[in-house]
């Protein structure tokens, strides 16, 4: 199945900003966030088409992901 993937901040850096994968089904936003190498913990934000999603929530085909960085200020 064929998953858009939108990465945000500094998980652009040495990745791509947006780009389309093939996987087996099932897989998950946690599999997709290990295998781009990034720290589980500090992904923020998650978005699957639009809608607040979790890491252990399954991608079905067309699905586009969104990944957002911890954001921290004050």
């Amino acid at each position: 199945m064929r998953v858009t993937i939108r990465l945000f901040a500094n998980f652009r850096i040495g990745r791509c900003k947006q780009e389309s994968r093939e996987y087996d089904s099932p897989v998950t936003v946690r599999d997709i966030v290990e295998e781009l190498g990034i720290p589980a913990p500090e992904v923020g934000i998650i978005f699957i088409n639009g809608r607040n999603a979790d890491m252990d929530q399954a991608l079905a085909e067309g699905d586009n992901l969104s990944l957002f960085p911890l954001v921290g200020g004050g």
